[in-house]
């Protein structure tokens, strides 16, 4: 038996057509070596898109792929991702399930208040296949709540079960924070445990539990995860063996500038010396400049230029990361680790009531509930003008404007 595993292939993630290109390119080629493996069939746990209703350019793009296999005959077992997941239950993986270009695994009903499963068989392998499907804010931990994990193990078989959630057990320190549910939760004596939803690669073996894999995303989603992968990749399952897959479509280059009592003189010879005699055709440059600078600020460092230089010397995208970078001209931000409602909660009640305002008085829920309108995404069938008329008449009331 060989089948792939990926997960958070995220296609259209990035704002930049440049690192969207990327990402395409990075799920083409793993189409290419999956194909090229010969594998029985293919698993794709979560996250396909980056939104529940894509673009139709990325949609297509992604059923020329999809296609591919289908003619092939490797089949798609899939579950939805906190990205691909909708309130409403629709989706645009409903769509390519009635092409029948994927199948979502995740089937079943609610009985005597327990989430029974059912599984799916494929064809070629006799594999049988179930999950359970990622949600925004972690909601799918009701999911595991009700789940009849006793009809799952009592299934004769080799068996793979679908996840999109963080695990207590496999979680990275940076991620300590972030929510997640222990490994118990999931069904024991399976033969492999497909994960997605964090971007680690991963595998691990626990009393009850082997093979738990997380394959990382296709391509990396963020700077961060293109600073600490460097490039995306996924796994393919071979007979009991696991063999990772890396993709590499750019070389990355990275800048890492200690800016710690300097001034931006310093800094700016700094940054011109790490690039000297180097040319960087097709290379992604990340840049990261941290520390408190001793005189000057941030905006006195010459990035315009620097980037100007790069991209004469062939780099395909250049990016920065200044976040820890601060100077004696201004009071440094600092928050603790923390979700991202935590940190904005600390940064509110820090820096509130600093900067004179009609709304002295409430200015704390002001910001709170301006933050709360505008993270709202645009709704289904909603077009862009009725969107944004929507979100300007919610922030004129909260102003009272």
């Amino acid at each position: 038996m060989r089948f792939a595993h990926l997960a958070d292939i995220h296609i259209g993630a990035w704002r930049d057509p440049a690192l969207k290109k990327l990402t395409l390119e990075a799920f083409r080629r793993a189409i290419h070596i999956i194909l090229e493996k010969k594998t029985d069939f293919v698993l794709i746990s979560g996250d396909l898109f980056n939104t529940a209703m894509p673009s139709l350019d990325h949609l297509k793009q992604v059923v020329i792929l999809l296609k591919r296999l289908k003619k092939q005959g490797i089949p798609v077992y899939t579950i939805p991702g906190s990205h691909d997941y909708s309130p409403s239950g629709r989706t645009i993986l409903d769509v390519l399930e009635e092409a029948e270009l994927l199948e979502n695994v995740m089937k079943g009903e609610v009985i005597n208040n327990k989430l029974r499963l059912s599984f799916v068989t494929d064809k070629s392998t006799k594999a049988k296949i179930t999950g359970v499907m990622g949600k925004k804010g972690s909601l799918e931990k009701k999911d595991y709540e009700l789940l009849d994990i006793d009809s799952l193990e009592q299934e004769p078989g080799f068996k793979i079960f679908m996840f999109h959630t963080a695990l207590d057990e496999l979680k990275p320190e940076e991620l300590e924070k972030a929510d997640s549910i222990p490994v118990t939760e999931l069904p024991r004596g399976f033969d492999y445990y497909a994960g997605g939803h964090i971007h680690i690669v991963e595998h691990k073996d626990l009393a009850g539990y082997k093979n738990l894999v997380y394959p990382g995303p296709v391509f990396p989603a963020n700077f961060s995860e293109l600073w600490k992968l460097g490039r995306g990749g996924f796994y393919i399952y071979d007979n009991g063996k696991l063999e990772f897959q890396p993709i590499n479509i750019n070389n990355v280059y990275k800048v890492d500038l200690n800016a710690e009592n300097k001034t931006c003189e310093e800094v700016n010879h700094e940054l011109e010396a790490s690039i000297q005699g180097r040319e960087f055709n097709n290379t992604i440059v990340l840049i990261r400049v941290s520390g408190k600078l001793r005189s000057g600020k941030p905006s006195d460092i010459n990035f315009k230029s620097f980037f100007k230089e790069l991209y004469s010397k062939s780099a395909y995208f250049v990016m920065r990361n200044t976040a820890k970078l601060s100077s004696q001209e201004f009071e440094e931000v600092s928050v603790s680790a923390g979700t991202a409602e935590q940190i904005e909660e600390e940064l509110i009640k820090e820096h509130s009531g600093k900067t004179e305002t009609c709304f002295t008085d409430k200015e704390e829920d002001i910001i709170r509930t301006l933050i709360r309108i505008m993270s709202a995404e645009q709704r289904e069938a909603e077009r862009k003008y009725e969107y944004e008329a929507r979100i300007k008449k919610e922030v004129d009331e909260a102003l009272n404007i």
